[in-house]
């Protein structure tokens, strides 16, 4: 190996126990730890991920690097945002139900805290000259960050040709093809299935040497950490998780269905967004394109522009990116004035809320009642296999999303329209920051932002 991962080596002479193992944790203590993510999980499923490896496998080591890459692939193969699912699971295997509820919602409360006062800021004040130049810088970094995404999965994904034209076919089958998302993960899990008996080598996880096997000293739960009891597969647990699920579905939805009626806009928009959880696999970015297509295109609840400031407020706001949903939800419920004129902040938050609800609830059942399966899979080939080709396919899929993007923000008006140079311009700084100086998501959104207020403030 490199010199730079000799830290990680141990002088031969030492004893075993020498290595000094994780401290047990307890609940308090992951208690903290989650409320913290929530606070600092920037930077969409890419730099969540990637924040929670570092401080979970590498410098609190309460879960092995394998282990970790595991769970991570079972809550790719699940729709919803993968990174709260995956907070969710660690959180579960730790300390039972509780622990995973706990680690799954302060994932997702800061962020719903934060959006909620930012969409009221953003549609009370979006056409005061400040705001619309902030989110005129803002509008070609997201395309650039959206770019970054695709090419950061795509580089651990994609690590042979078969994975290379499983992901160059699901961009054809979206963008040319139109095919749904859901049609476009089945065939590359069925892929993968095939694949994985025919020719196993293309198809292992972490890239076949090196990336699975670095390790960080013994972690709390290691590579052959037994299966605590709570995490074994049996019936009566997943029935119950199940009937808690479907009941905490059902209540909410018969109430709004009661109180307004099947056609109000909160009761559709606890049903889209139930249909959103349901139908996004591949996290945040796959799922924007069904969100766009059903909240813009067939409900009319926001514009398009709307929507692409929107994902600007999700990227710049910690917490995963489905986020977006909250920011639909209220700008929905505030612009059409769902409880009268004078209470459009109210209606906004608790549209944001339900939405929210909604769109996560499957995520936990999802945790609580697969994750036991799960865990019974550590090696087995059969079942990495079509995960590896789905992650394959969804990196086409996020590319198809930054075409969007920038047809969006370089040609505002459609081609038949002028070509936006300065939004180009700036797209261009904002990719030269994330790939060649490696500045964070944060740093990136924000310069974009007072760039766009500087120009326009020029041109004014």
């Amino acid at each position: 190996g490199t010199p730079c991962h000799g830290s990680h080596e141990l002088p031969m002479n030492e004893p075993e126990e020498a290595r000094n193992v994780a401290p047990p944790v307890s609940l308090r203590e992951a208690f903290g730890f989650w409320l913290k993510l929530g606070f600092v999980s920037f930077g969409g499923p890419a730099g969540q991920i990637s924040l929670m490896h570092l401080e979970l496998v590498e410098k609190r080591r309460w879960i092995s690097e394998r282990r970790f890459l595991h769970a991570l692939n079972y809550c790719m193969l699940l729709p919803g945002p993968e990174a709260q699912q995956l907070a969710t699971y660690i959180g579960w295997l730790m300390h039972r139900t509780p622990g995973g509820i706990l680690a799954g919602v302060l994932f997702v409360l800061p962020s719903l805290a934060i959006l909620i006062a930012l969409s009221w800021l953003y549609i009370a004040f979006g056409e005061a000259p400040l705001v619309a130049g902030l989110f005129y810088g803002i509008k070609p970094a997201v395309t650039a960050i959206v770019v970054q995404a695709a090419h950061r999965i795509g580089s651990r994904a994609l690590k042979n040709n078969v994975l290379w034209a499983i992901a160059a076919a699901s961009f054809v089958a979206i963008f040319a093809l139109d095919l749904p998302f859901p049609a476009i993960v089945a065939a590359a899990a069925l892929t993968g299935y095939i694949g994985g008996r025919i020719a196993p080598g293309k198809f292992r996880t972490g890239g076949g040497h090196g990336n699975a096997s670095a390790s960080f000293g013994p972690a709390l739960i290691d590579d052959d950490t037994p299966t605590p009891a709570h995490a074994r597969f049996n019936w009566p647990d997943l029935v119950r998780v199940a009937l808690a699920g479907a009941l905490l579905w059902a209540l909410p939805m018969a109430l709004l269905s009661a109180h307004w009626g099947w056609d109000h806009p909160l009761t559709q928009m606890g049903w889209f967004f139930t249909k959103a959880a349901l139908l996004t696999f591949g996290g945040a970015y796959a799922v924007l394109p069904y969100v766009y297509q059903g909240a813009v295109a067939h409900y009319g609840w926001l514009t398009p522009t709307q929507m692409i400031d929107g994902l600007a407020l999700g990227e710049t706001t910690p917490g995963p990116l489905i986020m977006v949903v909250a920011f639909v939800g209220f700008v929905g419920a505030y612009v059409q004035a769902l409880f009268g004129p004078d209470a459009r902040f109210l209606a906004g938050a608790v549209a944001a809320s339900l939405v929210t609800w909604f769109t996560f609830l499957p995520s936990f059942v999802f945790i609580l009642a697969g994750g036991p399966l799960v865990e019974s899979t550590h090696d087995d080939l059969k079942f990495t296999a079509p995960l590896t080709a789905i992650t394959a396919a969804v990196v086409g899929v996020i590319l198809n999303l930054a075409l969007f993007f920038g047809y969006h923000v370089l040609w505002p008006k459609g081609f038949a329209g002028a070509f936006d140079w300065l939004s180009a311009v700036l797209a261009l700084a904002a990719a030269i920051a994330l790939f060649r100086y490696k500045r964070s998501v944060i740093q990136v959104i924000l310069a974009s932002a007072v760039g766009g207020l500087l120009l326009k403030t020029m041109l004014a």
